[in-house]
This record gives structure tokens, C-alpha cells and sequence, in this order.
């Protein structure tokens, strides 16, 4: 597949693209239509999502991350001579805006918890989606610096060997994905985002971070294939393909407003951690204000890659109540969202 140039979506249309095709018949994401009938689908489905407060990035997170995870029933024995992926959210080569990228500190913590639960093997794997020198965004983002500290092994997934492999919910025409070959060397893949709003689909968490695992030498920059296949159908195919095993959210600051990448920066103080993704998104877009079934993926994803409906999931550690907080949109999501 020969590389094309970047594409500049328009924002209101791509924002107007919020139905699709869901099973037998059109819902449009965000009404009471597709509520009531995702709710009913997902009533066998439960999932648990833990939150933790952590007020700044030189708290003790690996120990923030082992109570989580082991709250949600993990630990050595999950672990314990496996090979572990975490896959951060890498955008631009700076690291004067933390809002921008998972935090350093972070993914250092994630690593640390896992060599100390007996994993064979700790890797750091991203394919990012603007930039594409790795080396000038690894450097600058911090999180360069930070692996070599820690010893950990970094994949570019951009440039990695590529394994085709069945598209398993076909919301777009792909009938097969083209994957790096460290999504078949990991044992446990930990998607690590950034909690963020988006301009086109609302938020970019846990599900949305997965598009960089696709490879750029593959699909071109900025992933222009699965821009063109549409953004929420494209993170609905990943998700459900790939198959990750937990998801950890950076929100201590994350970033609201022209997302993901010029946003400004949003204390949240927030980790977030589950083993099924869109029960972790739904619960991080509730705590950033925002209604999960507003955000069309996410009812999409109801009922067949998870629950997103609060009582079907299970809420470990800090309430929503008492943590949660409006992250701000742009104008023209905030329109659609109000209908």
C-alpha cells in the first residue's frame, strides 16, 4: 500500500457523520433510540473500572497502579512470565505541554509493576501518527529519556513487520487489518492513553488510542486509510481486532477543548483502569462530563464490545460523583451533541 498525502478532514462534516450502520438498521449515536437499545443488548455483559486519585506525576504511581489493578482481581499470577506491550499515546515532540502525550512517569510506573509481577518482558510500542521521525518525538516528548533510564525497549510500530489479520467486527468495508508483528510477541497489551476531548468524535481514550498501533508504512500518515474508512467505525474494527487486555488513563492532566492535539491542558487528577475498554472509556468521558452514549463509538460499542450503561459496571475506588468534572468542547461537538 503506497503512502498519500495527509488528508484535512473538514470538521463539520466529519462531525455530522455521527450514524451509521449498527447491526440490522441506522442508529443515530446519542439518542434515546440507541440507549434503549444498547442497554438491553449489554445486560450479560459487566465489566469493572477502578479510578484513583493521583494529584500530580511525582505521586507514587506504581503504587496508585498496583492497588488498582489489584482491586480489579490482577496481579503476579496474570503477569508472570509474560510479555507485556504498553502502548502509550505519543502525538507531537514536546514536552512542554503535558496535556499532550502519556506522561513518562506513567509508563515507568506501568513497567515497574509489571517486572516486579514476574513479566519475562516489559515493552514500549507506538506508531504515532503525525511526526514521523521517532527518535525527535521519543526525545522531546521526555519519553526517550525515561526508557533508557528504565532499560525498557521501545517498537516503533510505524516501521514494524506487518501480518494481515480478519477484521473481526467489519463496521468499515476493511475486510482484514494490517498489524504489527509486537501485537503477536505480547502476551498482555496495555493500551495507555491520555485523557482527552477530540474535535471529530468527542474523546480520544483507551479505544481511540489503538490507531497507533496501525502502521503508518501500512496505512499512511496520519493513518489516512482509516481516516477515509471513518474515524469511529475504523476505532470500533481496531478495538474489537486487536484485543487488548487493559487499559490505563493518564488523567492527571489531560486536555479539553481542540483536541487531541491543541487543547489546553485539564487537572483532572485521575487514573483510570479496567480490563474492558469501553466500560474504562465510558466511565473517563462520564468523568470528563460528558455522556458516553452521546459519543458514537461508544454506543456502537455497546452490547458488543462491552458495557457502557453506569449499572453494568462496576465502579472500584474514587466515585464518579466526587471526582468527576466538565472537560470543554468545541462548538460545533457541543451542537451536535445537544441534537
Amino acid at each position: 500500500m503506497t503512502e498519500s498525502e495527509p488528508i484535512v478532514p473538514d470538521p463539520a462534516a466529519e462531525l455530522k457523520r455521527r450514524s451509521f450502520l449498527v447491526g440490522a438498521g441506522a442508529v443515530v449515536a446519542g439518542g434515546l433510540g440507541a440507549k434503549l437499545l444498547y442497554d438491553r443488548d449489554e445486560r450479560s455483559q459487566r465489566a469493572q473500572v477502578f479510578v484513583a486519585r493521583a494529584r500530580s506525576y511525582t505521586a507514587n504511581l506504581p503504587d496508585v497502579l498496583r492497588r488498582g489493578m489489584t482491586e480489579l482481581g490482577l496481579g503476579p499470577w496474570w503477569v508472570a512470565g509474560k510479555s507485556v506491550l504498553l502502548k502509550p499515546n505519543l502525538v507531537e515532540p514536546t514536552r512542554e505541554a503535558p496535556q499532550i502525550n502519556t506522561h513518562p512517569a506513567v509508563v515507568q510506573a506501568a513497567a515497574e509493576v509489571f517486572r516486579r509481577w514476574g513479566a519475562r518482558e516489559v515493552f514500549v510500542a507506538e506508531g504515532q501518527g503525525h511526526c514521523r521521525d521517532t527518535d525527535w518525538v521519543l526525545d522531546q516528548s521526555g519519553l526517550g529519556p525515561a526508557l533508557r533510564d528504565d532499560r525498557l525497549e521501545f517498537v516503533d510500530l510505524n516501521h514494524d513487520e506487518v501480518y494481515l489479520a480478519p477484521n473481526r467486527l467489519r463496521f468499515t468495508k476493511l475486510r482484514q487489518l494490517g498489524l504489527p508483528e509486537a501485537l503477536r510477541r505480547a502476551d498482555i497489551i496495555v493500551s495507555m492513553p491520555k485523557m482527552k476531548t477530540h474535535h471529530w468524535v468527542g474523546v480520544t481514550l483507551s479505544m481511540k488510542n489503538l490507531f497507533g498501533v496501525m502502521p503508518g508504512v501500512f496505512y499512511g500518515w496520519p493513518k489516512n486509510v482509516l481516516h477515509h474508512n471513518g474515524i469511529p467505525e475504523s476505532i470500533l474494527d481496531i478495538t474489537a481486532t486487536v484485543r487488548p487486555h487493559l487499559a490505563i488513563v493518564d488523567g492527571i492532566i489531560g486536555m479539553e477543548g481542540d483536541g487531541p492535539i491543541m487543547g489546553t491542558a485539564r487537572e483532572a487528577g485521575v487514573l483510570v483502569m479496567g480490563t474492558n475498554l469501553p466500560a474504562v472509556d465510558a466511565t473517563t468521558t462520564r468523568l470528563m462530563g460528558i455522556d458516553p452514549w452521546r459519543i458514537s463509538y461508544l454506543a456502537a460499542a455497546s452490547g458488543r464490545l462491552g458495557p457502557i450503561a453506569e449499572r453494568h459496571i462496576a465502579q472500584r475506588g474514587e466515585s464518579i460523583a466526587g471526582t468527576a468534572q466538565p472537560f470543554t468542547l468545541i462548538e460545533a461537538y457541543q451542537k451536535i451533541l445537544r441534537g
